[in-house]
């Protein structure tokens, strides 16, 4: 389950990184281009969407 949860995971920071961070370092900051700060942003949010699914699995069940 967690190797199926960190594949989903290096797939959706392959894309951010390909795709959503260029994109919005050249529409959204085109002449500050923070790059390391949105990937900041983009590893945190990674890491609260892992957490959160995992104590939603791990949650113990009612009887």
């Amino acid at each position: 389950m967690f190797g199926l949860l960190g594949f989903i995971a290096g797939i959706v920071a392959n894309f951010t990184a390909k795709y959503v961070i260029p994109w919005l370092t050249t529409l959204v900051f085109p002449s500050i281009g923070l790059e390391w700060v949105l990937s900041g942003f983009a590893g945190a949010f990674l890491t609260v969407l892992l957490v959160t699914v995992w104590a939603y699995v791990t949650a113990p069940t009612e009887p």
